[in-house]
């Protein structure tokens, strides 16, 4: 949820041709489609996750990032241990709004889990936009 709603967000905020989004989660298998429940609460925002495909993440994908955005702090320190070279990149979505704290995943929970969670990642978007924009600028300029 969190690829589409940011893509949806840099459309809208008109920077889509100066940005490659992606996703990868830390513990799933590629090729696995979007859980019915991010495609239901997706489709009531008009996006279609029909066609969304998982992939784990890994070194090539990190190294090929300007900025990494992981829900939880847990996974932010995975990260970093197993990929050292990028871990001055890695950011929790969170600290977009000057804050630090987890989203959950609500994998496995009910349908209000998910737009709870959408609603979270959606609000940490539109208010933290500056600050995205910061971070991409200073790693674009600070990229060898």
């Amino acid at each position: 949820m969190a690829e589409v709603l940011l893509k949806q967000e840099v459309a809208r905020r008109g920077a889509a041709p100066h940005w490659q989004i992606q996703s990868a989660g830390t513990w799933t298998e590629r090729g696995l489609p979007a859980t019915q429940f991010s495609q239901t609460v997706m489709a009531r925002r008009q996006i279609d996750l029909a066609e969304h495909r998982s992939q784990p993440v890994d070194g090539e994908l990190l190294r090929a990032a300007d900025i990494v955005l992981v829900m939880t702090q847990h996974h932010r320190e995975a990260l970093q241990a197993e990929f050292p070279e990028i871990a001055d990149r890695v950011y929790l979505l969170s600290e977009l709004i000057d804050r630090s704290f987890d989203i959950e995943d609500p994998y496995g929970g009910s349908l209000d889990d998910y737009e709870v969670c959408a609603d979270e990642i959606q609000n940490i978007l539109t208010n933290g936009w500056t600050r995205l924009v910061e971070l991409a600028d200073r790693a674009v300029s600070t990229r060898p």
